[in-house]
């Protein structure tokens, strides 16, 4: 196996570069006002683009399949938290108390769009399934994820969630989303087809985020409160999640009488955490907090979920020609 398939893709580079960036010229004073509005109107843009991308059709078609999805909510919504919780005694000595808040944040998260849906496909999962699953996530995560925030952060003894929280999630995700929705008749087809827009944004987005959040965090002293041990048992943590989730939505699947194709969308949809989604939710309802400790697991499992499902995407895929070369019938001349 070639070794440049663990190699990180160009985001996280640019990621990894965007960090290196905050942390030796972070923005201040009125040039971070100038990033926080372009971060703002960037991540608007981004929910209006996923918005009018997102077919009605085919979440309306994918819909029948309610067991699969409830399957991967239940893993997204409910497993994930309830890890989150019971782990904390074993896992948040590895970290400290900020970065395992931003674990308990990622464990609200819902599941990713795009990889979620390219790993399935790699695998020769159900497409259609996954691509209303992750969707489906992606939109209850704009309501779900700030109530169950407010969950873990008051077992976390760090209070409630306001209103104003969630209804700034509302204001500057899911309004953009719904008009997006909207806009979905006149410029759907056009968005569809230049993708590469929306993945700039997305990404753009996302660099943003990262800088002005690595900026203020390094102001405050960031990097001086984390050595290199902290990083090393935050992998732990996240690795840990990580092969949790993909060990229960793989055997739980099983159990539960799907088949394979079904189970493959399931362990792929259920298991990942979305970045995209996880950093400007983080700017809105962890106002007022060191924001770098916060998004820092989310950028670690990102990158780990991604080697990972990659490694499992190929197997899955090889024992599905196996079983189809197994079938296929002798024709005898």
């Amino acid at each position: 196996m070639s070794l440049s398939r663990f190699l990180p893709d160009r985001f996280t580079c640019a990621l990894v570069v965007t960090v290196v960036l905050a942390s030796l010229l972070p923005c201040r004073g009125t040039t971070a006002g100038v990033f926080e509005v372009l971060t703002d109107l960037a991540i608007a843009l981004l929910f209006f683009l996923h918005g009018a991308k997102l077919s009605r059709e085919a979440v309306v078609a994918g819909m029948t399949h309610w067991r699969l999805h409830l399957t991967v909510l239940a893993s997204t919504f409910v497993l994930f938290p309830v890890l989150g919780l019971l782990l904390r005694p074993l896992l948040s000595p590895l970290v400290t108390p900020a970065l395992y808040m931003g674990v308990l944040f990622l464990c609200t998260l819902p599941s990713t769009v795009q990889s979620s849906i390219a790993f399935t496909s790699m695998a020769r999962g159900n497409i259609p399934a996954a691509i209303c699953a992750a969707s489906a996530s992606s939109l209850l995560g704009i309501f779900v994820t700030p109530l169950l925030v407010g969950v873990m952060l008051e077992s976390h003894g760090q209070g409630g969630m306001s209103w104003s929280a969630v209804g700034g999630i509302v204001m500057q995700l899911l309004v953009p989303f719904v008009a997006g929705q909207v806009a979905q008749r006149w410029i759907g087809s056009w968005v569809n087809r230049h993708r590469p827009l929306l993945a700039f944004v997305d990404q753009g987005s996302i660099l943003l985020v990262v800088y002005t959040a690595f900026s203020a965090a390094v102001l405050q002293g960031l990097w001086k409160q984390i050595p290199l041990s902290v990083l090393g048992g935050l992998l732990v943590v996240n690795a840990v999640l990580l092969a949790i989730a993909l060990l229960v939505t793989r055997y739980g699947a099983r159990a539960l009488g799907f088949n394979r194709a079904d189970e493959i969308t399931i362990v792929f949809c259920g298991s990942k955490k979305s970045l995209a989604s996880g950093v400007p939710m983080a700017k809105v309802l962890f106002a007022g907090h060191p924001l770098g400790a916060i998004v820092l697991p989310i950028m670690l499992f990102h990158q780990i979920q991604l080697m990972t499902c990659a490694v499992l995407a190929r197997r899955y895929a090889a024992r599905q020609a196996e079983a189809a070369l197994k079938v296929e019938p002798v024709v005898v001349s």
